[in-house]
């Protein structure tokens, strides 16, 4: 399971992301199990007396506290599930089929099945094959496998 102390080293390249998302779960064990063995989340390092768990994958990062644990907790409301309403965590990865693999096989809905989406940027279009998914606590997850540029329509005007 995805608890598994790390060890007392930071994995092999591994950078600081300047923006890394700290979610309140109400099950860190059961957390740790959806993220990392059914997502491919990997632990860095973990505080288990603060409830606390530093992930990767790749280069996206991702802390989780569990929300009973001691210590400091920037609560700005109730806790109300599904948690994170308003907001979703973009994860990009090389391929989706392992991830849809593992969601499958464990049973796991998914918020919104695999699509391909195009996105106007500028003046091309970014393509994504990408679903959504709901962590134990309603996090909305989407992972999305880049499918390159292309020219892009104009916006309307």
């Amino acid at each position: 399971m995805g608890d598994e102390p790390p060890g007392d080293r930071l994995p092999e390249g591994f950078a600081w992301a300047p923006l890394v998302p700290e979610l309140l779960v109400t099950d860190l064990r059961a957390s740790l199990g959806f993220w990392c063995d059914l997502c491919g989340f990997a632990v860095v390092y973990t505080r288990p007396e603060e409830g606390f768990a530093y992930l990767h994958r790749g280069r996206a990062q991702v802390m989780l506290e569990a929300a009973t644990a001691p210590g400091r907790h920037w609560i700005t409301g109730p806790l109300d599930r599904p948690l994170g309403r308003g907001i979703n965590l973009q994860v990009e990865v090389a391929s989706l089929a392992p991830l849809l693999d593992a969601l499958g096989v464990a049973g796991w809905p998914l918020y919104l099945a695999a699509e391909e989406k195009w996105y106007r940027a500028g003046d091309v279009e970014t393509g994504v094959r990408q679903f959504l998914v709901q962590d134990p606590d309603g996090y909305l997850l989407r992972f999305q496998e880049p499918l390159g540029l292309r020219a892009g329509a104009q916006p309307a005007r």
